[in-house]
């Protein structure tokens, strides 16, 4: 299948590099110089040649694919399918922009997708098929993990878990790293120790099956240091609930 991706930002380039090989890609990008090596550069969309054997892969940023609806409608005309991992834009938006197309999936990914190890969750719109539903399968397997799911109004709540959750983690990190500067480590060393806690144990939990409690349990120790750390922490829960609820609420508002 011929790929044709919209928009060579972080995301879109990764998924790029990760067909190289396996699909001949286009690319249309006009705000970047260069595309990634092994793809070829298109100057109009509309005129690319294909029909029901060519994915267009949405990249861009929601407020710029209102520009681009018209220009894509030839290929949509054509049978192309469609995969936007765009946040925002729901299947009826998209067909809409795009004359009425069934043929589009809509995929929420992570940002650990550029380097292969993302999470990413697709819906399916009316016109989609198996065939087309394996062929997401492939395009997004450089990504990582892929989920289907059969309800559409769940793209809000993925959002807020796994394509906002990123940054979550990160800003913990920041804040145990600035709590240890704050017990008197210097600020490089604390960062360097939060930092590879993060990492080491986000490693561990993807290497090992046992629930994430089980992993917890392993390494508090009754009335040791780390159970006093987390008698601290019994309001996290709705803390996270309080995150993602606004979170999704924000997805759904900017999906109107």
């Amino acid at each position: 299948m011929q790929v044709l991706l919209i928009g060579c930002g972080r995301m879109g380039s990764a998924m790029a590099r990760g067909w190289r090989g396996s699909e001949p890609v286009l690319v249309f990008d006009p705000m970047v110089d260069a595309v990634p090596e092994g793809t070829e550069r298109v100057e109009t969309p509309g005129t690319v040649a294909g029909g029901a054997e060519l994915a267009v892969v949405l990249a861009v940023k929601p407020q710029v694919f209102g520009s681009l609806g018209e220009a894509l409608r030839p290929l949509a005309d054509r049978g192309a399918l469609f995969l936007s991992i765009m946040a925002g834009i729901a299947l009826a938006g998209l067909g809409a922009a795009l004359g009425g197309s069934g043929r589009i999936v809509r995929a929420m990914p992570n940002t650990p997708a550029a380097i292969g190890r993302g999470i990413t969750a697709a819906v399916a719109g009316a016109d989609v098929a198996d065939a087309d539903r394996a062929a997401v399968d492939r395009l997004l397997a450089p990504t990582g993990e892929l989920v289907w799911i059969d309800d559409e109004g769940q793209i809000d709540a993925v959002t807020a878990v796994s394509g906002s959750g990123p940054a979550y983690f990160f800003r913990f990190a920041e804040a145990l790293a600035a709590a240890g500067a704050a017990e008197g480590l210097p600020p490089a060393l604390a960062m360097r120790l939060a930092r590879a806690t993060f990492t080491g144990a986000a490693a561990l939990a993807d290497a090992d099956a046992a629930p994430l409690a089980d992993l917890r349990r392993q390494v508090t120790s009754p009335g040791g240091t780390t159970a006093a750390g987390l008698a601290e922490m019994d309001a996290i829960d709705d803390l996270a609930r309080a995150v993602v609820a606004a979170a999704a609420a924000r997805s759904r508002a900017l999906a109107g």
